[in-house]
């Protein structure tokens, strides 16, 4: 079981494209994704959503960003900007109750117009080089 823990970088500034709840999320993706086993919305200021499934993360991930974009249609938002998933596997122990446990991993799916500078505004290359190779993944539409 694969378990994401998602919060949301709104890079884009239009009414057509408004923040998204953690209910909104967690009852979104599920139902754009016939592959998310389960979802909550989380009562955290960062972490919005908590969605599981049988997929490996990097397809979960690709699921995610699929789901994600469809779900921004369905809603009759815009959905002609870029869509990034970074996620991370929490490798160290948790504090106990939080929403990121060790095993799961932290996904930021950021909606922007320009991922490439994004990505170096972060120092993205830097922070992946740190981790494990199979700890790290970066999935765009």
């Amino acid at each position: 079981m694969t378990t994401f823990v998602i919060s949301h970088n709104l890079q884009i500034n239009s009414e057509l494209t408004p923040a998204l709840s953690g209910e909104d999320l967690a009852t979104g993706l599920v139902n754009n994704s016939k592959v998310f086993t389960a979802s909550a919305a989380l009562n955290h200021p960062h972490w919005l959503a908590r969605i599981e499934s049988d997929l490996s993360a990097t397809e979960m991930a690709e699921e995610l960003v699929r789901a994600w974009k469809s779900f921004r249609l369905s809603q009759g938002h815009a959905a002609d900007h870029s869509l990034i998933a970074l996620g991370g596997r929490k490798d160290s122990q948790a504090t106990a109750g939080a929403p990121l446990q060790q095993g799961s991993w932290g996904v930021d799916v950021v909606e922007c117009s320009n991922p490439d500078l994004f990505l170096e505004s972060i120092n993205w290359n830097a922070l992946k080089a740190a981790r494990p190779a199979d700890a790290v993944f970066e999935i765009r539409n």
